[in-house]
């Protein structure tokens, strides 16, 4: 089956400067796919790259099978959809919709009915008389998204379309902007720098850094079983630890840290490895269980102290000097700062990088 989208080899040159080097990547059919890093890492260069808003330096790109690195904008079939919504201010929400319709010399009824499915779709039936500034952000967001899909797009382009709504207004387009993408089965690539939006809403997570992709799969994958320092720092709360490999217990790994400590580390592991090996292992702050003293091996002391309303994080300092932070749910007892405390690490939840 031919891919929604394939890159292949995308490098985009600014005289010396490099923002995207030999990206290949294919999307299937139907796909939430995510681009997620931290700014001037290249997520939104690719986006304008299949837009056709500029021209790759090397490398092909293809959409519905079509190499498309020649072809216009406009005749790309694609939707896009921007952070500031981009709608036309004196037009009506019916223009604003159909304006792509009617530039593809789509029939007045054709027109009329794609628009009222439109609204619907994106939850906002009867406004098409109003104008954009007659609606709130949330709103007008939603009438971009209206836009994009009214002319069946082979890929739906999304640049941080979130990020001007306030928190709450954020969460609830999230959900919307996922339920949408199901009901109408567009291709939908998305651009974030927000972990949260990229975890809840994709099927597949591409993480970038520096122009390169540092890894690329599920948001359980990407985030449970992180391949590179970078991934396990970006993605969550995350814990790096200096440690030396003792021995190998079939898929698991006994690892010796700074202080004396013994640790076993589960499968799953970035590289092979073997006894007296230097690694790191990156454990999240979620998974790290603070325990009454002396009821497991790992003793540290806690030297912070931050409570979050239902959950506390802590920091806490083993022998050797390496520190972990923790975040513990208030149901159970609350430490205090200073306190000895053990740290319980289950194996299955940390990897050697």
């Amino acid at each position: 089956m031919t891919n929604a989208v394939e890159l292949r080899n995308i490098t985009l040159a600014y005289g010396s400067f490099v923002a995207v080097e030999n990206v290949s990547l294919s999307i299937e059919k139907g796909t939430f796919l995510t681009l997620l890093g931290p700014s001037g890492c290249g997520k939104t260069t690719i986006l304008r790259s299949i837009a056709g808003l500029v021209n790759p330096t090397a490398g092909d790109i293809e959409i519905a099978g079509r190499r498309v690195n020649d072809v216009p904008i406009h005749k790309r079939n694609i939707g896009l959809v921007f952070q500031n919504y981009a709608l036309f201010p004196h037009k009506t929400i019916f223009d604003n919709i159909g304006f792509g319709l009617k530039y593809r010399n789509v029939p007045k009824p054709a027109i009329a009915a794609k628009v009222k499915r439109a609204l619907e779709i994106v939850r906002l039936p009867g406004v098409e008389k109003k104008l954009p500034s007659e609606l709130s952000g949330g709103q007008q967001q939603r009438i971009a998204l209206a836009r994009a899909i009214v002319i069946e797009p082979d890929v739906l382009l999304l640049d941080e379309p979130l990020s001007a709504l306030d928190a709450n207004l954020r969460d609830e387009m999230r959900v919307e902007l996922k339920q949408i993408q199901r009901q109408t089965g567009i291709t939908t690539i998305f651009v974030t720098h927000d972990q949260g939006e990229a975890l809840a809403m994709s099927d597949r997570v591409v993480v970038m850094n520096r122009g390169r992709i540092e890894q690329m799969g599920s948001p359980f994958d990407v985030y449970e079983h992180p391949q590179t320092e970078f991934v396990a720092g970006f993605l969550g709360n995350a814990n790096f630890l200096q440690a030396t490999v003792v021995a190998m217990q079939g898929e698991a790994v006994q690892v010796r840290l700074a202080g004396g400590a013994n640790l076993l580390v589960g499968g799953g592991h970035a590289r092979p490895v073997k006894p007296g090996d230097a690694v790191k292992v990156v454990v999240r702050a979620e998974k790290v269980v603070v325990t009454p003293e002396c009821t497991v091996p790992i003793m540290a002391r806690i030297v912070d102290v931050d409570y979050l309303g239902a959950l506390a994080r802590y920091e806490v300092e083993l022998a050797g000097g390496q520190r972990l932070r923790a975040l513990s749910s208030l149901h159970e007892k609350a430490r205090s700062l200073g306190e000895t405390v053990g740290v319980g690490i289950d194996p299955e939840h940390c990897r050697i990088l």
